[in-house]
């Protein structure tokens, strides 16, 4: 029996290793905190897909159109024509294991609108959307836990992928309770480590979705991809530990953006765009916003309470508990925020990377989503990205044996003895704290080569002292060993970002304001013993 180990459980990790388990396979779920914690829980808004119930005119290769329009061309038409076909066998899957979606009196779903699609087609749980979905999933996998086929574990960090010969044969973990290093064999590894919030430190999602194994596997030789494009959400709610996520859902039931003049409301959106205004694509609505220079607010108060009460429950309570606000009486202040990268660790049509045997899923996969996503397509992504990355290890040759990596991992845990005992006068987390500020500063919503370059100058002064500074025996080893990697991946998001010089999605240069027809392709990025490398995707070598 094949043998898959599956880094992280949220949606896409369970939707994999659920997958793996119904083919016959064997998968073991690895993550630090259970699946209940993961960012997937976050998600609110909803999920896209065409289905008998979608407004008239609506259809799958409308869908299609939208999705490849909002991604500003180059996210790959293979790959979204496979998404979208797939997206209404989902919501069936879904429903079928115990997702409960919202559905009007007579018993019909509902749908909303989000921004940038051409018709209502996000299916919803409320506005807890993700968390219903990881649910049924944990079901699941427990399902598939009874009969020996999913094996859960916990409490243990990514520290590496084991490679030789552009090959991987599974990954060596941390283990924090016992201080030691465990391998883990295996004839496929599947990352489903999400998003790469710690570069920015306040962002909508939780940190736990650091970014450290795409930086990790990029210096062990994986190609990432399309690290410029990072999406700002443009309605969020400031608190002092983090960005609370207004879901796109308030705008899709109807909640307008204005902000004040003299007295009297300016509703920028509509004005500017028409009365589909406050749905445009998430990057033309944070930079409008930005924009404005000044304090901009969403209103969803004309909607009855009762529909509120119904359809944004949990927005209804994020603003009361943050931010003392009836949303039903009062305006929700609102401005961007970091919230989704489209870039990610590169990946084929069938999610394998550019090592043999290993994937990648989710939002740490750079697929479908080309220069900007939009709302309601990372839920689908994540479960479909899951499918194909089981389908394909499931068609592969039977298992494989693999060699020994025991010297390799002496050397790693004599590296790891040596990090803990290393002395100076900055600790592991005053660096993390630099280079968020760093990036939140020079890779901003808005970029220009200054900025940029003098992003890379700081990153590299972090990481020409990463291997000298304090690492703090109070922080967990994870923290200390992930300094690296991090600073890695920042320094190669930077570069892929001046490499691009022309405004496409997410990804604005002031200093080259438009699109040019010459990078309508990915950005791709290697690492060789320090160098960073870029070139556009023009052979197509990760065609999809």
């Amino acid at each position: 029996m094949k043998n898959v180990l599956i880094i992280g459980s949220g949606i896409s990790g369970l939707a994999c290793a659920v997958k793996c388990a119904g083919l016959g396979l064997y998968a073991t779920l690895i993550s630090p905190v259970s699946s209940e914690r993961s960012q997937s829980v976050m998600a609110a808004g909803g999920i896209n897909a065409v289905t008998e119930e979608c407004e008239e005119g609506d259809s799958v290769s409308c869908h299609i159109e939208d999705t490849l329009r909002g991604g500003a061309r180059i996210g790959g038409k293979n790959a979204v024509t496979g998404l979208c076909e797939h997206a209404g066998d989902i919501i069936r899957y879904l429903e079928g294991i115990g997702t409960v979606f919202s559905v009007d009196s007579n018993g019909r779903p509902m749908i909303r609108a989000f921004g940038g699609q051409s018709f209502k087609r996000t299916h919803y749980c409320g506005s807890s959307t993700g968390k219903q979905i990881v649910s049924a999933l944990i079901m699941e996998a427990r399902r598939y836990e009874a009969d020996g086929l999913i094996e859960r574990k916990l409490r243990l960090d990514f520290h590496s992928a084991l490679i030789k010969d552009w090959e991987c044969f599974g990954a060596l973990l941390y283990d924090e309770k016992k201080r030691l290093l465990v391998p883990f064999y295996a004839d496929a590894l599947v990352m489903a480590t999400g998003g790469q919030n710690a570069l920015f430190g306040k962002t909508t999602g939780t940190c736990l979705c650091d970014g450290y194994a795409a930086g990790k596997l990029f210096m062990q030789g994986a190609d990432l991809k399309n690290l410029e494009f990072i999406q700002f959400h443009p309605t969020t709610l400031e608190t002092a530990q983090k960005k609370m996520l207004i879901s796109e859902a308030v705008r899709g039931e109807g909640g307008r953006l204005f902000y004040e003049d003299g007295g009297k409301r300016i509703y920028f959106m509509e004005d500017k765009y028409g009365p589909k205004g406050n749905l445009q694509t998430r990057d033309l609505v944070s930079r409008e916003i930005n924009n404005i220079g000044r304090d901009v607010y969403l209103d969803i108060s004309f909607l009855d309470k009762k529909q509120i009460d119904v359809k944004l429950p949990e927005v209804r309570d994020l603003c009361r508990k943050y931010g003392g606000i009836d949303i039903s009486q009062t305006p929700i202040p609102v401005a961007p925020a970091v919230h989704f990268f489209m870039g990610g660790i590169a990946v084929h049509l069938n999610h394998e990377t550019n090592i043999k045997d290993l994937y990648a899923v989710g939002e740490c996969a750079s697929m479908y989503h080309g220069a900007n996503r939009l709302g309601g397509n990372s839920l689908l992504a994540a479960i479909y990205s899951g499918w194909v990355a089981a389908d394909d290890i499931f068609g592969r040759t039977e298992n494989k044996t693999h060699p020994d990596f025991d010297r390799a991992i002496r050397n790693e845990e004599d590296k790891l003895t040596g990090l803990m005992s290393s002395k100076s006068s900055f600790s592991v987390i005053h660096i993390r704290d630099m280079l968020s500020d760093t990036m939140r500063k020079d890779m901003n919503m808005i970029r220009t080569e200054s900025t940029l370059k003098e992003g890379i100058d700081d990153v590299d002064y972090l990481l020409s002292v990463a291997g000298q500074i304090w690492y703090d025996s109070s922080e967990s080893t994870y923290t200390n060993y992930s300094l690296t990697g991090l600073l890695t991946l920042a320094r190669a998001a930077l570069t892929s970002a001046l490499s691009r010089t022309e405004s496409r999605g997410a990804h604005f240069r002031n200093d080259h304001p438009d699109m040019d027809d010459d990078y309508a392709f990915s950005t791709l990025i290697s690492y060789d013993d320090g160098a960073y490398n870029t070139c556009l995707d023009k052979e197509r070598v990760y065609e999809n």
